[in-house]
């Protein structure tokens, strides 16, 4: 049998095996729910203007015969709050192996934790009945659920100061579309005044996964340069339409790897010593996100 058969067949076992080392699930959010003409709810993955898909890794805690227990998905110190009997899309990764299914948020379980610490919250996901390998060249996209990675502009950052007035454009641009969108309006009053610290030339990514302090990008190996001579990046990532102004952060590189395809995975940590307070904005940024995201799934259920 060949071997990749026999992975996918045995997919369970792998995820065995992720939980005893103490691995990783990846999750996200399905970018659009619709309804066919039965009113039976459908994933429609590439339906114009739906939203990009941020992954979260997600620490397995538990496992049986129905379902997976993970931690939840954190930014920055905040858990997401995702709820219950929201669809997602869960991704087994093995090495450059990735497998795809789908699932839902069954509940919000207490786990019990070791050495007299606080109980664990987790969510129980229902365990799929089957899952599909995803393409070596896109390998998140499978025949059923094709994901869309939000994309990434880095730039090397020259003067971190300089950041400061290019953070404060970005939290005013968002506050401003805010208002606009409670007042009923659509759209800006003028040109977006995206400004830039003092930075180096653009480098093309896509955002791969947010952690608890940082992000994981995927850069093609024509967009390298700059990473062996800085260790400080300007990011602006592109969550359109959910947030309409590309989200600025400060981060620092701390550890690359080079994949079978010659592409650089990139693994940072946002950066908010220069600037505290702008934290918050990334952190209610990416939250809010979510809530949108959310709550389009829910009306259409």
């Amino acid at each position: 049998m060949p071997a990749t058969r026999s992975r996918t067949e045995n997919w369970q076992r792998s995820l065995e095996q992720i939980h005893q080392r103490g691995g990783a699930l990846e999750i996200t959010l399905p970018r659009y729910i619709g309804k066919t003409e039965a009113g039976v709810p459908t994933v429609t993955e590439d339906e114009p203007g739906s939203a990009k898909n941020i992954i979260w890794r997600v620490r397995i805690l538990d496992m049986d015969n129905a379902s997976i227990t993970v931690d939840q998905p954190m930014v920055l110190g905040r858990t997401i709050d995702l709820k219950e009997n929201i669809n997602l899309v869960g991704i087994i990764a093995v090495g450059q192996n990735r497998w795809m299914f789908r699932t839902r948020v069954l509940a919000k379980v207490n786990i019990e934790a070791s050495g007299g610490h606080n109980a664990i919250v987790g969510l129980r996901l229902k365990m799929p009945t089957d899952v599909e390998r995803c393409q070596r060249r896109n390998f998140y996209r499978v025949s059923t659920v094709g994901l869309d990675l939000p994309v990434v502009t880095m730039y090397p950052l020259i003067d971190l100061r300089s950041a400061i007035i290019a953070e404060t454009a970005c939290r005013d641009e968002i506050f401003a579309f805010r208002d606009r969108a409670l007042a009923g309006k659509i759209g800006p009053d003028g040109p977006l005044s995206l400004k830039r610290p003092e930075v180096g030339p653009p480098m093309g990514a896509r955002l791969m996964n947010i952690g608890g302090g940082g992000a994981g990008v995927l850069l093609d190996q024509i967009g390298q340069t700059g990473l062996d001579t800085h260790q400080a990046f300007w990011l602006n990532i592109d969550l359109n339409p959910e947030v309409p102004v590309p989200v600025g952060v400060v981060a620092r590189l701390r550890h690359t790897h080079i994949d079978s395809l010659q592409r650089i995975y990139a693994g940072l940590a946002f950066e908010f010593s220069h600037n505290p307070s702008y934290e918050k904005v990334i952190v209610d940024q990416l939250c809010e996100y979510v809530a949108i995201v959310q709550r389009r799934q829910l009306r259409n259920e």
